[in-house]
């Protein structure tokens, strides 16, 4: 029984230190499992911030591709309007160039745009409507010494100014244009060279016209040099005509030989219109210069014949010897007064 009863004993006192381990071991296991509840739910927290911050990063992200997009939106929209206002200005000046070279009665916008350009100038620089030669010049630009510079400014040939500026033309039609522009330039050339008086103005006078038409020339340069007119743009007058003024003060020639200056010039251009007009009208009127050719040669015959006559007869005292015709080689032998009117 003893024996018995030791190992029931220590049965027990194992089943209670084995019941003890398990106990120990439970109470650690929830202590472990506590710490990582904690751990988790710390982690949890973490992940929750995280997922916060995140979606603030997004949402401020999202905002801020929402205001590039706006941005971007009224960059377009200015684009779209700047675009908008250079069609809208090269319209404009399209418009302006065909008031500027239009129709006469719409020529005087090429005399304002010289007149916004004469603003800058003293008053008594600048004369305007002026009377020359029983014409009115738009300008006269006031030299030293009392004469007047003629400036004219009209321009009446839009049409092809207008097509010359679309980049499209073809290479020949180009060149057409150009030469309808040089013709139009040498007319306002001419007609501007009638504004010349070696009296009131300068030997030479200066035609303003567009850019596009000053571009355009070629031989017209040389034309208006022979007829003592100069052809400037409008972008390029006012300082044209400051240097010319510099250049007049300090080299300008005295009153008589400037004078005789302007009337050499005038007389070349007049001899110039008179040899274009017995051009033009001398081959049309040749049948008639002949009959009077004819009958000149018949009336100086009767006048040389009665001289003759005359003289034979001893009817010119010592006085009147030096109104008689000498003897020439060739003429025929005195005759009687009426010998010369036979038919």
């Amino acid at each position: 029984m003893l024996f018995s009863e030791l190992l029931f004993v220590l049965l027990l006192v194992c089943l209670v230190a084995g019941t003890a381990v398990v106990a120990f071991t439970v109470v650690s296991i929830n202590r472990r499992a506590e710490a990582q509840g904690a751990e988790l739910a710390q982690l949890r927290a973490q992940l929750a911030l995280g997922g916060h911050a995140q979606e603030s990063a997004a949402t401020e992200l999202r905002d801020r591709l929402s205001q590039t997009q706006t941005l971007l939106e009224g960059m377009r929209a200015v684009f779209v309007s700047r675009h908008q206002i250079e069609d809208d200005a090269r319209q404009s000046l399209r418009r302006l160039e065909a008031i500027i070279a239009g129709s006469p009665s719409r020529g005087a916008a090429g005399e304002n745009i010289l007149e916004e350009a004469f603003r800058h100038l003293p008053p008594d620089m600048i004369r305007r409507n002026v009377w020359v030669n029983g014409k009115v010049v738009e300008f006269g630009l006031h030299l030293p010494g009392g004469k007047l510079l003629p400036i004219d400014s009209k321009w009446t040939a839009s049409a092809p100014l207008e097509e010359l500026a679309r980049p499209d033309v073809p290479a020949d039609r180009r060149g057409r244009l150009g030469g309808l522009v040089e013709k139009e330039v040498e007319r306002r050339v001419r007609e501007v060279s009638q504004y010349i008086d070696p009296a009131t103005t300068a030997p030479f006078a200066l035609a303003a016209v567009p850019d596009a038409a000053y571009a355009a020339c070629r031989s017209a340069f040389a034309e208006a040099h022979r007829r003592h007119v100069m052809i400037v743009a409008y972008s390029m007058t006012l300082p044209y005509l400051l240097l010319l003024y510099q250049l007049h003060l300090q080299f300008a020639r005295t009153v008589d030989m400037d004078n005789l200056q302007a009337c050499l010039m005038e007389i070349d251009r007049q001899l110039d219109a008179l040899d274009s007009s017995l051009e033009n009208k001398l081959q049309r009127a040749a049948t008639m210069l002949g009959n009077a050719y004819q009958d000149g040669k018949q009336v100086t015959a009767r006048i040389r014949a009665s001289l003759r006559g005359i003289e034979a007869a001893g009817r010119l005292d010592e006085a009147g010897e030096g109104l008689s015709l000498p003897d020439r080689a060739g003429d025929e032998r005195p005759v009687p007064v009426g010998a010369g009117h036979s038919g």
